[in-house]
């Protein structure tokens, strides 16, 4: 595996107290393990991802819509990025980090992205960058892997290119379609990206990629063929408000159970059942006593 090296630290696969880097996804597809990875966007749900033993976190640009509201991933910053990246590098310990590169960070001029690049991995921390589209971003992927800073290609359905797509459509259902897709993995490959998202596509296309390429493979939305698979964080736990995308499996509904959380807590305030005493902090027995005397003095006077 020529192009996924990294790290100088010897590591046993599948050990989940052993940092994860590009030699280690490297291995886990040499050995046929799978690679596990999730996104997250905060301190709190990044340490609780990486405690789990997740092998990659990604801080996705679908916090736009996630964390911030936005109707899709094109109006997310730089900065906006930069920011949350920090803080889930605060958390992370082991899994192997990488931040996506949003939508014209590096769509101006392959100067321009080398410089965002080297900002995401200088001031926030990340071991990696996610960069989308294929063959026409090989010049830009080649001079930021060249300034030593590895990168995640993402080809199929690219979020970035909605407007071109025409929506979230599937990608790669054409003889055509599907060619392109073959030549973008092999570019990509070969130029030496660590890892290569497969979003949107048929599963027997994605299957065909996972077996050309020595790039470790990440499905979303690509079948079980893929060397690993990712989902956005609040998908997997039903925090999403809006369409449930067929390939998405909620793991957990946090959505209800915090729904009906602050349900309860609204109705205990109301109804002056919260705070009880037991949650109430208490003057100690003297001041209690030299306070009554206090008082009993002043209502004497009047």
């Amino acid at each position: 595996m020529r192009s996924c090296t990294g790290g100088n630290v010897s590591l046993t696969t599948g050990d989940f107290r052993s940092k994860i880097t590009t030699q280690t996804l490297a291995e886990k597809k040499q050995n046929g393990e799978r690679i596990t990875a999730l996104t997250a966007y905060d301190y709190a749900t990044a340490r609780l991802v990486d405690e789990s033993g997740m092998d990659v976190v990604l801080v996705g640009d679908s916090l736009a819509q996630a964390m911030l509201g936005y109707e899709n991933t094109l109006p997310v910053t730089v900065d906006e990025m930069i920011h949350h990246t920090k803080a889930v590098r605060r958390a992370v310990k082991r899994a192997f980090l990488i931040a996506d590169m949003p939508f014209g960070s590096y769509h101006v001029s392959c100067r321009e992205g080398l410089a965002h690049a080297a900002r995401f991995v200088k001031e926030a921390g990340a071991e990696a960058v996610k960069i989308e589209g294929g063959e026409k971003r090989l010049e830009l992927i080649s001079k930021i892997i060249d300034a030593e800073i590895p990168v995640c290609g993402h080809i199929g359905l690219t979020p970035q290119s909605v407007h071109m797509m025409g929506g979230y459509k599937v990608q790669g259902k054409t003889l055509k379609a599907v060619e392109q897709l073959m030549r973008d993995a092999v570019a990509l490959d070969r130029a030496g990206v660590c890892l290569l998202v497969l979003e949107g596509i048929p599963r027997e296309v994605a299957a065909m990629i996972t077996r050309e390429v020595h790039t470790p493979t990440i499905g979303i939305g690509a079948g079980p063929e893929c060397d690993g698979q990712i989902l956005v964080f609040h998908d997997l736990v039903n925090l999403s408000f809006g369409p449930t995308p067929k390939f998405v499996r909620h793991y957990a509904d946090a959505g209800t159970l915090i729904r009906d959380a602050v349900r309860d807590y609204c109705a205990d305030v109301r109804s002056g059942a919260f705070p009880s005493d037991s949650e109430s902090y208490h003057l100690p027995q003297e001041t209690q006593e030299a306070l009554q005397i206090v008082t009993s003095r002043r209502t004497a006077r009047k």
